[in-house]
């Protein structure tokens, strides 16, 4: 089951139907924090030190603190704030940690500590942290040991995964190496800057679990399950589609051959590669049947346009002549620029009857709603969403936790992949996959989910097995998909 992600308007409605809950969710967040760092903490048991905030993520840490100091573990709290401007929650639970005598400090005590708590700043956090705040991030960040981060790094938006700043203030973040999150996960935590400060993560859901409902979740293998299906072996290539894969102008062969060759090893019967440049055969793989742009279209029942395919006339021509086709379609790179700057076009893909699938990366994105790729990536969720409004598309914004967002208002954020997917071509591969998988008779939905999902956990894999992350190559992440997907069909089953 996909896990929930909650965007702060959500969170905080959710939270306000349990208010009155016994025992109050402070209280339970503070009590399965304690688990947590037990666990980090293993049988040594060495002292801790909390940093509390002046908000309600500081009343989690005085809870975590007491719970603690109850185990018999050797507890610093280092709080900077006015007990009395605290909220009424978090006032309640300073208290009773006062009242176990325990040290409190309102300075940063020497010591051999086995973990350090952030327990400074949760979800509300609206502007940059400076000051003596940003000092005490700091002095967290130069520690060597764990790092365990209530709710969310101090300084990280829920929502975005942005550092929050300003124009004036860059901002600063905790970098933990784990963090507990309450209620449900939270979307920043796995998107943008988030993988970067957040460590590892996992989730508490307080007891209510049952009581969550979300548009948004962690992308997993359950959102595509169903289509995990072995093939009969009385079976012929014609019942797995036939995928056109139109790019490769002048210079930009490599783009649209990466991408029929993905689609090759993912299991499409057919792939014609439609180029605009004129090859006689791709030596890699001769299985392709290199085409014209034309011929290709017309012997297909699923297109991938984009790969390589530059911004003249007769790839605007192309894009003009499938814009209305009755299958699936795939929309990537230079398909995505031709179609910002051409108003009718853009009518005609968000009105097709056939599935439409696009996959920009940021830059692509911002040319799609005439905005800056700053914007995109300052609400990545929302920019993924409104692209799948506006063209009535199942969209991939790539980047660090790519969001895939769904026409009718779903959307996930894929927590596979690493850095070695930023490099030339991976994209195009990302678009052959998914062209496979629609050309199979996968849903739209699906098959974008699946290949998302597919494309990180292959780059994962090599990772893992020591080829990369710096130096991996778009086409080695092809066979170690193939073999991936044919592990999952047959685990699945």
């Amino acid at each position: 089951m996909s896990l929930p992600l909650l965007r702060i308007t959500e969170l905080r409605a959710f939270e306000t139907s349990h208010l009155h809950d016994q025992p109050p969710l402070m209280e339970r967040a503070g009590h399965a924090a304690a688990v947590v760092a037990m666990r980090i903490l293993g049988p040594r048991r060495a002292p801790v030190l909390i940093f509390a905030g002046p908000g309600n993520n500081g009343g989690d840490a005085f809870v975590l603190a007491r719970v603690l100091h109850e185990n018999k573990i050797s507890v610093q709290v280092v709080f900077l704030g006015d007990a009395s401007n605290l909220p009424q929650d978090a006032k309640q639970t300073l208290a009773k940690w006062r009242a176990t005598g325990a040290d409190f400090s309102a300075t940063v005590p020497a010591g051999d500590y086995g973990l350090v708590v952030d327990g400074l700043f949760g979800i509300g956090l609206t502007r940059p942290i400076t000051g003596d705040y940003a000092a005490l991030i700091e002095r967290i960040n130069q520690f060597a040991g764990p790092v365990l981060a209530l709710d969310i790094p101090s300084g990280l938006d829920a929502d975005t995964g942005r550092v929050v700043g300003s124009d004036h203030e860059p901002g600063c973040a905790v970098r933990a190496t784990h963090t507990i999150s309450f209620i449900a996960g939270k979307p920043g935590l796995f998107t943008l800057d988030g993988p970067d400060h957040c460590g590892q993560i996992s989730t508490d859901a307080l007891g209510l679990a049952n009581a969550i409902t979300a548009p948004g979740g962690l992308l997993a293998i359950d959102d595509f399950g169903e289509y995990l299906q072995p093939r009969q072996r009385n079976t012929h290539k014609g019942r797995f589609g036939s995928l056109a894969v139109i790019g490769g102008a002048h210079g930009m062969s490599g783009a649209a051959l990466l991408a029929g060759r993905a689609a090759l090893h993912l299991g499409a019967g057919r792939v014609f590669v439609g180029l605009l440049e004129t090859l006689p055969v791709d030596p890699l793989q001769p299985e392709l049947m290199l085409r014209s742009a034309i011929a290709a279209l017309a012997q297909a029942t699923t297109a991938v346009i984009g790969p390589g395919l530059g911004a003249s006339d007769a790839a605007l021509d192309i894009l003009r002549r499938i814009a209305s086709a009755d299958f699936s379609l795939l929309l990537d790179a230079d398909a995505l620029n031709l179609l910002a700057l051409h108003p009718v076009l853009v009518r005609q893909i968000a009105h097709r009857a056939a599935p439409t699938v696009l996959t920009p990366h940021p830059a692509e994105a911002a040319r799609l709603l005439s905005t800056t790729t700053e914007s995109i990536q300052s609400d990545r969720v929302a920019a993924a969403l409104e692209i799948a409004h506006r063209f009535s598309a199942y969209v991939a914004l790539k980047g660090c936790g790519t969001v895939v967002a769904h026409p009718d208002g779903q959307w996930r954020i894929n927590p596979t992949g690493n850095a070695g997917l930023a490099s030339g071509g991976t994209g195009d591969v990302l678009a052959g996959m998914v062209g496979a998988l629609l050309a199979q008779g996968w849903s739209a939905k699906s098959a974008l989910s699946c290949g998302v999902y597919l494309h990180g956990a292959a780059a994962d894999a090599l990772v893992q097995a020591g080829q990369g992350p710096i130096g991996l190559t778009a086409g080695e992440i092809i066979p170690v998909a193939r073999r991936l997907f044919n592990e999952w069909i047959a685990t699945h089953v």
